[in-house]
C-alpha cells in the first residue's frame, strides 16, 4: 500500500484489467501475470491482437516471457536498479511528458536546504539515526522549502508513523501548512525534478547492467519501448504482482515505478496506470476491510498507546491533513464508530473511541510468530491461513505452533497448519506437543453469500447455490456465532473492560427463514444475513427513517457521511455500494459493452465506482482531453461539469481554472487542475516526503541475502531499517559468503494455490503438477552433477529440502560484477499433508521485515544446490487421492473435454 499510496494517494491499482486491452505498451515487472492471474492476461492478450509491445522483466522466463515481444532476463532484487536505470535514460534523453510532469507531479516543488540524498551519503539519506535504526524526516530535511515554519503549537503530525503501522499516513497524506515554494523552470538544485536527475544519474545502462546481470543495450531498448509509446497520444500500463512486494525494498521498488508513470504521463489514463495483481481473489478486499493489526476500515489507522491518540480530538488532530480530501478524516473515524458501537457512542462520550483498542508495539504475523516461537502466546485462531506451510521460514511457524496451548483452524481440508502435531516429519513425536488443535470444517465459496474484492477494486458479490456439507459452516458463521456466544457469557457485566462487547453491533439475523435460491429452507442455524452486514458497511443515516425498511436510510454515497454521529458507516470508501434497499451494486451483472471496457454496471469499484483512479489526469489542465485516442473524462463548459465514459474521481462541477487562496481547507484548497485529490498538494509525488520510512526517493540496496555486495553503496549492503529478529530459529547469512553463492526465488504455478491448501487436496490438479521440483540452468545443473529429473537438494542458513530436478533453459546464468552468479527457481505451493506431498519452499525462506509495513523476503535469499536426496525417513501422503470410479468416457463430451482427474468428487 505505501509504494502507491505515497506516490498517488491511494494504495490500490489505478485502473481495471479490462483496460490493458487498450495500451499501447505493457511492462510486466514482478508478475508472471500467464500463469498467476490467466484469466485477466486475457486482456494483454487482446491489446498485443491490436498491436500493443509486451515487455516481462523477470529472473525467470515464463509463458509471460513466451507471449511477450521482449524478454530481459535480471537477478532477483535488483528491480530498483533497473528501473532506475529507465528513469535516468527518461531524463537524461529529455522523453518525459513535460506539460503532465510540470502541471500533475511535484516536480518543481523546492526541498529544505539541509536534504542528503544517499547519493551525498554513500547510501545513506539525511536524518538516520543509527542508534534506532530509523530515519526522522524533520531532521532529515526531506519536507517541502516553506512547511512547518510558522506552525504554531499543537502535535506534530505523524508522516512516517511507527515501524510497521499502516494507515493513510503510509499514503504520504501529510500536512502542509503553507504553499510550497515551486519553481516551474525546474532548474532551482533543490527542486524535486533536480533531485530525482542527479539520484538516478549513476544509474548508468552499464551500471545497471553490472548490477542486474542483463546486457546495456536491453536497458536501452526497454526504455526506448516505454518512451515511444507513452505521451499524448499513446500510453503504457505497468503490471506487478508479489514479485516486486516481497522484498525487503517492496515499498521503494512500487515507489520506483510510479515515479516511472508519473514522468511517463501514464497515470489516470487509459491504458496506462499501475496495475498491482494481488495474490488471491480478496487480498485488496481484506486490506479495505482489514485483517491486519494496525488498520480500522477505509485506511483508517489503529490508534495506538500514546498521547497522540488519547482522545478523538487528538487522534483526528495528530491523523487528518488540513487539505486533500483526507480533511474529511473526522467523519469517517466517527461514523465507524457509530456502526460499531451504535447508540452508546454518543459526542458526549467521544463516540466510544476510548473502547478502541490501542497498539503498543508491531503485531504483524511474522512477528507474532516469533513470540509465539519463544512461548509467549497460548492460543491462536486461524482462518483460511496455513502459516504451518506457508509462513516464512516455515519450520519456526510450526514450532511457535506447538508452543501453543490451544489452536483452532477452521479450513476446508487439514493443512500442515492443523496436523503439525502428528504428521511433521521434523516434529517431536505427538505425545510431547501440548498444543490441542480444534479444525472446524469451513464452507466453500458455492455454499455461502458473501463479496470478493478484486485485484482492481471490483466488489463482486457470490450467491449461495446450495448449504454446505455435514458440519461445515461458513466463517460468517464461526464468527457471528462466537460473538453471540461471548456477548451472552459476559452479559450482565458492569466490568468497564467489558463493555466494548456489550455494546458491539451484532446484529445480523435473517428477518425470516433463509431460502436457498431454489427456494428451500436452508438447514443451518444461525447462518447470519450478510447482506445486512454489507449494508452497515455501505453506512446509513441514521436521523432519516426509510419507510420502506422501517430502518434508517442507506447512505448513496460517502458524500453524505457527518462527524456528529448522525451518519454510521462501516468502511466509507465502500459507501455506495448498497445505496438503496432491493440495489446491491456488488450483485448487479448488466454489460454495456462501452468502447472502454469500464462496464459500471458490473460489480462495483471503490471508490464511488471509479475505475480509473486519479481521471482528471486524463484531460490536461484546461480540462481537454490530452487527445482524441485517449480521452477518459474530460470538462463541459456548458454543462458545468466533468463527463466522460467513466466516474470523474474529481469534484464532478469544480472547473479547471479554480484556484485556492492561501487559507483554503479541505478539498477547497485543491485546485482545478490538481488530479491526486488525496495529496495534500493534490500532485503526484516523484519525491515522497512522506509515507516511508526508508527514504523519499527509491535507491538500489541489496536483498538481505545476496552473493555479492552494493556496487552502488559499497558500505550499506541492504536497506539499512531492515529488521531480523533474533532468534536462533532464524539463522540469516548476512555477508555474501562462498556457502551459499546462488540467488534463490520463489514462483507460482496456476494448477496450485499459494501453499497448496486448496490444491494439493485436489486430484485433478495433482495429476497436472504431482511433484516438487526446482529449476535450474544446465550450466548450474552441470556444474553440480546434478542430472534432469534426478533429484537434488536446495540448502539455505534455515536447513535443507529436497525436490526433483528441471534442469532447463528458462533459468540461466547471469554476469554480476564481472562473475556468473547463477539462479534457481522454488514453487512454493509443497508440504507434507495433502494427496501429494514434497520440500517446502518456505522451509528455505527466512523472517526479514522491511521498515514500511513488515514485509519479508521471499522473492530473493541465498542458498546451495547440490544432487541426491535428504537422509532419514520421508512424508507420505496424508490423505488418499479420489479413486476412479470409472475409465469410460463421459457420455455425449468431447473428446478434448474429458476430464484427466476422478469422478468421484471426493466419495469413495
Amino acid at each position: 500500500m505505501p509504494g502507491l499510496g505515497a506516490s498517488f494517494g491511494r494504495g490500490a491499482a489505478t485502473n481495471y484489467q479490462q483496460d490493458l486491452a487498450h495500451s499501447d505498451c505493457i511492462l510486466f515487472m514482478g508478475s508472471n501475470m500467464a500463469e498467476a492471474h490467466p484469466v485477466g492476461f486475457r486482456w494483454p492478450m487482446k491489446a498485443k491482437e491490436k498491436g500493443a509491445t509486451l515487455i516481462h522483466v523477470d529472473p525467470r522466463f515464463s509463458r509471460t516471457s513466451a507471449l511477450c515481444d521482449v524478454f530481459v532476463g535480471i537477478r532477483a532484487g535488483t528491480d530498483i536498479a533497473f528501473l532506475g536505470g529507465l528513469i535516468r535514460h527518461i531524463i537524461e534523453n529529455g522523453r518525459w511528458f513535460k506539460e503532465y510532469v510540470l502541471a500533475y507531479t511535484n516536480a518543481s516543488t523546492i526541498i529544505e536546504e539541509g536534504y542528503r540524498d544517499a547519493e551525498d551519503l554513500e547510501g545513506l539519506f539525511s536524518g538516520f539515526h543509527p542508534e534506532t535504526n530509523s530515519y526522522d524526516a524533520a531532521d532529515g530535511h526531506w519536507e517541502y522549502e516553506g512547511e512547518g515554519k510558522d506552525a504554531g503549537p499543537g502535535p506534530k503530525k505523524d508522516r512516517h508513523g511507527g515501524r510497521g503501522v499502516h494507515g493513510h499516513a503510509q499514503q504520504g497524506n501529510v500536512e502542509e501548512t503553507h504553499t510550497p515554494e515551486r519553481d516551474p523552470t525546474l532548474q532551482h538544485p533543490r527542486c524535486v525534478f533536480q533531485l530525482i536527475r542527479r539520484h538516478f544519474a549513476r544509474y548508468t545502462p552499464e551500471l545497471v547492467a553490472r548490477v542486474c546481470g542483463c546486457r546495456p543495450e536491453e536497458v536501452v531498448r526497454v526504455a526506448e519501448l516505454l518512451c515511444a509509446n507513452s505521451g499524448r497520444e499513446r500510453t503504457t500500463a505497468l503490471v506487478y504482482a508479489v514479485g516486486w512486494t516481497q522484498h525487503t525494498t517492496g515499498v521503494q521498488i512500487i515507489r520506483c515505478g510510479g515515479i516511472l508513470q508519473l514522468l511517463l504521463g501514464n497515470v489516470g489514463r487509459p491504458g496506462g496506470g499501475v496495475m498491482a495483481m494481488r495474490g488471491h481473489s480478496s487480498i485488496q478486499g481484506s486490506t479495505d476491510v482489514p485483517t491486519l493489526y494496525d488498520l480500522m476500515p477505509g485506511y483508517l489507522p489503529q490508534p495506538k498507546a500514546d498521547a497522540d491518540h488519547e482522545t478523538l480530538d487528538a487522534y483526528v488532530e495528530h491523523e487528518a491533513p488540513s487539505r486533500g480530501y483526507w480533511s474529511n478524516f473526522r467523519k469517517f473515524a466517527v461514523s465507524l464508530l457509530k456502526a460499531w458501537y451504535g447508540d452508546a457512542a454518543r459526542p458526549e462520550n467521544d463516540f466510544r473511541y476510548d473502547w478502541l483498542p490501542r497498539i503498543d508495539g508491531d503485531y504483524s504475523m511474522l512477528l507474532t510468530f516469533d513470540r509465539m516461537s519463544r512461548g509467549e502466546m497460548k492460543g491462536y485462531i486461524l482462518m483460511g491461513m496455513n502459516p504451518g506451510g506457508g509462513g516464512m521460514n516455515a519450520r519456526l511457524h510450526r514450532a511457535g505452533l506447538r508452543n501453543l496451548d490451544w489452536l483452532v483452524v477452521a479450513d476446508w481440508f487439514e493443512t500442515e497448519s492443523a496436523v503439525f502435531w502428528k504428521d511433521d516429519p521434523e516434529a517431536p513425536p505427538p505425545s510431547e506437543i501440548k498444543t490441542e488443535v480444534f479444525f472446524f470444517p469451513a464452507a466453500a465459496a458455492p455454499e455461502k453469500d458473501g463479496t470478493l474484492t478484486n485485484t482492481q477494486r471490483l466488489l463482486q458479490w457470490h450467491n449461495q447455490a446450495i448449504d454446505p456439507p455435514g458440519d461445515c459452516r461458513s466463517d460468517a458463521w464461526f464468527v457471528y456465532n462466537l460473538g453471540k456466544r461471548l456477548k451472552a457469557l459476559y452479559a450482565g457485566s458492569t466490568d468497564p473492560k467489558d463493555q466494548p462487547l456489550l455494546h458491539l453491533t451484532w446484529d445480523y439475523d435473517f428477518e425470516g427463514p433463509h431460502r436457498l435460491p431454489d427456494g428451500a429452507i436452508s438447514r443451518i442455524e444461525g447462518e447470519p444475513d450478510v447482506a445486512r452486514i454489507l449494508q452497515e458497511i455501505n453506512g446509513h443515516d441514521l436521523s432519516d427513517i426509510d419507510p420502506r425498511t422501517g430502518r434508517p436510510r442507506l447512505l448513496p454515497d460517502f458524500s453524505a457521511l457527518a462527524d456528529d454521529g448522525s451518519t454510521a458507516c462501516g468502511c466509507w470508501i465502500y459507501s455506495g455500494v448498497y445505496p438503496e434497499p432491493g440495489r446491491n451494486r456488488a450483485n448487479e451483472r448488466k454489460r454495456r459493452h462501452d468502447p472502454l471496457s469500464v462496464e459500471p454496471d458490473w460489480g462495483f469499484a471503490w471508490p464511488l465506482n471509479r475505475r480509473v483512479l486519479y481521471n482528471r489526469a486524463s484531460a490536461d489542465p484546461e480540462g481537454r482531453p490530452w487527445s482524441e485516442r485517449k480521452k477518459l473524462i474530460w470538462w463541459d463548459e456548458a454543462a458545468g461539469r466533468w463527463v466522460g465514459a467513466d466516474e470523474p474521481d474529481f469534484e464532478v462541477t469544480k472547473p479547471p481554472g479554480y484556484r485556492p487562496g492561501p487559507d483554503a481547507r479541505g478539498m477547497d484548497a485543491i485546485a482545478g487542475d490538481a488530479p491526486f485529490l488525496f495529496k495534500p498538494d493534490g500532485l503526484g509525488w516523484l519525491y515522497a516526503a512522506g509515507g516511508v520510512k526508508d527514504g523519499p526517493i527509491p535507491t538500489h540496496y541489496e536483498p538481505v541475502e545476496s552473493p555479492v555486495g552494493n556496487l552502488l553503496y559499497p558500505r550499506v549492503t541492504s536497506d539499512p531499517l531492515v529488521r531480523i529478529p533474533e532468534n536462533p530459529l532464524n539463522p540469516v547469512a548476512l555477508a555474501p559468503t562462498a556457502e551459499f553463492p546462488v540467488v534463490a526465488t520463489t514462483f507460482r504455478l496456476t494448477e496450485h494455490y499459494l501453499s497448496g491448501p486448496m490444491s494439493r487436496f485436489n486430484s485433478w490438479l495433482n495429476e497436472l503438477q504431482p511433484e516438487m521440483f526446482v529449476e535450474l540452468s544446465p550450466e548450474l545443473a552441470a556444474e553440480r552433477g546434478i542430472e534432469h529429473g534426478g533429484w537434488l537438494t536446495v540448502r539455505s542458513a534455515r536447513g535443507r529440502i529436497e525436490a526433483r530436478a528441471m534442469v532447463t533453459r528458462r533459468m540461466r546464468p547471469l554476469v554480476v560484477e564481472g562473475r556468473v552468479v547463477h539462479q534457481v527457481a522454488i514453487p512454493f505451493h509443497w508440504g507434507f499433508a495433502g494427496e501429494t506431498v514434497g520440500g517446502n519452499a518456505n522451509d528455505l525462506t527466512s523472517i526479514v521485515l522491511d521498515a514500511n509495513v513488515s514485509m519479508h523476503e521471499a522473492k530473493a535469499f541465498a542458498c546451495e544446490v547440490g544432487p541426491g536426496r535428504l537422509p532419514g525417513p520421508r512424508p507420505g501422503p496424508t490423505k488418499r487421492p479420489v479413486a476412479w470410479p470409472t475409465r469410460d468416457p463421459v457420455p455425449d463430451t468431447p473428446t478434448a473435454a474429458q476430464p484427466e482427474g476422478g469422478f468421484a468428487h471426493g466419495r469413495e
